[in-house]
């Protein structure tokens, strides 16, 4: 049975739970494999909608078994606040697994996260202020906390009077902060451990017997293609790998066990936060998707800046991934436009791109060459079958396939949990 990547091919907020949850009742377990609670999923049940930020969208799947792996860091306190809100909602989250591995985000990296982000002025990258990228500094720097650390009070102790030696001096020094105290630190984590102990396992070894036994595994990237560290549009980037390769080294299971990676995509494009968007919108077709499309952060309620589809992106999410299937979202947001501009190459100083620009520069200097599709009016909310769309419905979507690098499996035709069109089987 497969292993399946999910993955995000823009910079992020396209729809991932909505296509985790297509899945759902077909898997066996669903694995958060990257960042922490700085990115959100938005799932809609029936007539309930669940905003998730920590955890992995299939905790709100009978049966199946949400992991939060080795590659996550952990808010805690965060954790323990979306658990109790669902939990008084009628959601089992007995289930859930946490990998002894994970990195955990303490008070002192929420605070570095604030201050140093301001300090840094007009030349902000647009974090959420949550304390994950001073986490992962401090995961590479070889100074962070594990979650197995909360049971051994004298290695915690050690390693959080590690950490603010250095830290304090920033904030007092440098930022003119108060310093922050150890013991202040140690004892709000002691104060987690016993609830937190029944979760703790070892996940990859957990997920590497579940694929031995045939069971069908998801791996949920958060974030997106644009935000990886490596491969996005450094430096406004997230702090971790948002890519497929992540799923591996974020899980502990091999790259040789991966089957299939399904890419998320927009109809159009989104992004949060400061770095180039060629294709953004400033008129009022900015405000048209902002308003149709409920362009707000999950997690941060940040109006997302807004763009027509970008085609040169799909590509190289298609490759950095290698994409096998997209699910394309909210194909039902650009009902009712008269024409529809797709962005399928790239202008430079008068030289044409049709593959994203190598360095940086040219990339904040890019202007989108537009081809326009003709749009429709009828309601598609409604549909289930590919052959029911409107017939320029049905050529925008393959005219995006024909230019994206990957086959388009699934359509998003609504916000409720089957408004949705399936071309090809995501797990067979």
């Amino acid at each position: 049975m497969p292993a399946i990547v999910l993955i995000g091919a823009q910079w992020g907020d396209e729809g991932k739970g909505k296509a985790t949850d297509l899945l759902g009742s077909r898997l066996d377990y669903v694995v958060k494999f990257n960042g922490g609670n700085n990115a959100g999923h938005t799932v809609v049940v029936g007539t309930e909608k669940y905003a998730l930020h920590l955890l992995p969208s299939g905790i709100l799947t009978d049966g199946v078994v949400p992991v939060i792996a080795n590659g996550v860091v952990v808010d805690i306190s965060v954790l323990f606040e979306e658990l109790d809100a669902l939990e008084a909602r009628g959601v089992d989250v007995s289930r859930l697994r946490v990998s002894a591995n994970a990195h955990v985000i303490t008070s002192y990296h929420r605070t570095l996260d604030k201050v140093t982000e301001r300090f840094l002025g007009k030349r902000q990258i647009g974090t959420t202020g949550r304390g994950i990228g001073p986490a992962y500094a401090d995961k590479i720097n070889r100074v962070g906390v594990r979650i197995q650390d909360l049971f051994d009070e004298n290695i915690l102790r050690q390693k959080v009077e590690g950490a603010l030696d250095q830290k304090n001096q920033l904030l007092a020094k440098i930022y003119n902060r108060r310093a922050i105290a150890v013991e202040e630190v140690v004892t709000e984590l002691l104060s987690y451990a016993d609830r937190l102990r029944p979760m703790v396992a070892d996940t990859a070894l957990e997920l590497n017997r579940a694929l031995d036994d045939g069971k069908t595994v998801l791996f949920e990237g958060g974030q997106a293609t644009m935000l990886d560290v490596d491969h996005g549009t450094y430096p406004f980037v997230t702090s971790s790998n948002a890519t497929s390769g992540g799923a591996a080294t974020g899980s502990g299971v091999a790259p040789n066990r991966f089957d299939r990676v399904i890419g998320v995509i927009k109809a159009y494009t989104t992004r949060v936060g400061a770095g180039p968007f060629p294709t953004e919108l400033f008129d009022e077709w900015g405000d048209f998707l902002t308003e149709k499309g409920a362009e707000f952060g999950t997690t941060t309620g940040r109006k997302r800046r807004t763009g027509w589809y970008d085609a040169p992106i799909a590509r190289y999410a298609a490759r950095i991934n290698g994409v096998t299937d997209f699910v394309l979202t909210k194909l039902d947001v650009l009902t009712g436009l008269e024409s529809i501009p797709v962005c399928v190459a790239y202008e430079v100083d008068g030289k044409r791109f049709d593959e994203m620009p190598v360095n940086q520069t040219d990339f904040h200097h890019a202007k989108p060459v537009y081809e326009n599709f003709p749009g429709w009016t009828e309601d598609i909310t409604g549909v289930r079958e590919f052959d029911d769309l409107p017939k320029n419905a049905r050529d925008y979507v393959l005219a995006l396939e024909a230019m994206s690098g990957s086959r388009i499996s699934a359509i998003g035709v609504g916000p409720a949990r089957d408004a949705i069109v399936v071309r090809h089987d995501l797990v067979g």
